[in-house]
Order: structure tokens, then C-alpha cells, then sequence
């Protein structure tokens, strides 16, 4: 079964590949797509759609089987702004099967200047001192003191996404 990923980033990539270590049948393809959303996700429906046009647009490309999308966001509430996570998959016969992630506080001047229209990774490399925090621990790794890092939470994505999809195969198989 050919796998795409909607996206090059080293995190997600290694995120998906580390929730089917156990299944040689599967190859995957990482291309970059685009989310047709914006840069900064701000909402937890604008970060869905944004995984599902991942997942949809590298399946397409790819001319895979399945192709997975995952997304970042912020969204804010009545405590402040949170980091949200959201994944997908697209495969021809199915609904798009969505799954989200961990959601932490954000430091307040961090979601500020995300609302502002900033990038998190851009804001995250200035406000953590260091460079590319997006394709490395990501916000998460950086605001849990490493202790969870991006491509571990993008993993749990990618597994809670494929046990619904071979639950669902499961099922209408019969077994």
C-alpha cells in the first residue's frame, strides 16, 4: 500500500513512518502540497481543513492509495491562546478520517503575535532563541521542557488516524 504525506517537514514525515513501524507492506512518499489554508492556521476548523487538503492533495499526487495530512494551529479561548493538532486521511472510497492531538496553553505574547499574522514556527525560533523549532520540537517540545516533542505528538496522531482506518477496513471486511 503506497502511503503519501502531505508534507517535507522531517518531524511529520518521521511521525508517520514511526506509527506503522511493524507493517513492511506499506511505502510512503512525503510531497509537498499545499494545505489550502493559511500559513498560521488560527482555528480548529481552519487547522482540520488544512489537514484534509494535505491528505487529499499528496494522495492525488502521489497517485497512492492513502494519503495522510497533518496540521497545526492556535485557537483561542476565554484562558488564552492554545496550541491545536489535527490530522487526516483520504483514500478514494472513504471519508477523510480525522483525528486531533495534544493542546497546551500558549505563553500569551506567543499567541498574540501569532493573531497578529505571524507564523508559530517564525514566532517559536525568536521567542525560544534557537532555529527551525517547526521541523525539530516543535512549540510542544519547546512548552513541555522536551518531554513531549512534535514529531512524538504528530505519531499519536498518525496512530489514533490509521487504527480508525484498518478498524474501519476491519469491520467492513467482516473479521
Amino acid at each position: 500500500m503506497k502511503i503519501a504525506i502531505g508534507t517535507l517537514n522531517p518531524a511529520k514525515v518521521n511521525a508517520v513512518k514511526a506509527s506503522l513501524p511493524d507493517f513492511e507492506q506499506f511505502t510512503f512518499k512525503s510531497a509537498k502540497v499545499s494545505s489550502g489554508v493559511s500559513d498560521q492556521p488560527f482555528s480548529d476548523d481552519e487547522t482540520i481543513q488544512g489537514a484534509i487538503n494535505r491528505a487529499e492533495n499528496a494522495r492525488e499526487m502521489e497517485k497512492a492509495d492513502l494519503g495522510i495530512g497533518l496540521e497545526g494551529g492556535i485557537i483561542e479561548t476565554n484562558q488564552g491562546f492554545y496550541l491545536c493538532n489535527w490530522g487526516a486521511i483520504a483514500g478514494g472510497d472513504i471519508r477523510p478520517i480525522i483525528a486531533g492531538g495534544a493542546r497546551i496553553l500558549l505563553p500569551d505574547e506567543v499567541g498574540k503575535k501569532v493573531k497578529s499574522g505571524a507564523e508559530l514556527g517564525i514566532v517559536m525560533d525568536q521567542y525560544a532563541n534557537q532555529y527551525n523549532v517547526s521541523q525539530n520540537e516543535g512549540a510542544i517540545g519547546i512548552f513541555t521542557n522536551g518531554m513531549v516533542n512534535r514529531k512524538e505528538m504528530f505519531t499519536h496522531i498518525s496512530k489514533l488516524l490509521f487504527g480508525q482506518y484498518f478498524y474501519m477496513h476491519k469491520k467492513s471486511s467482516g473479521r
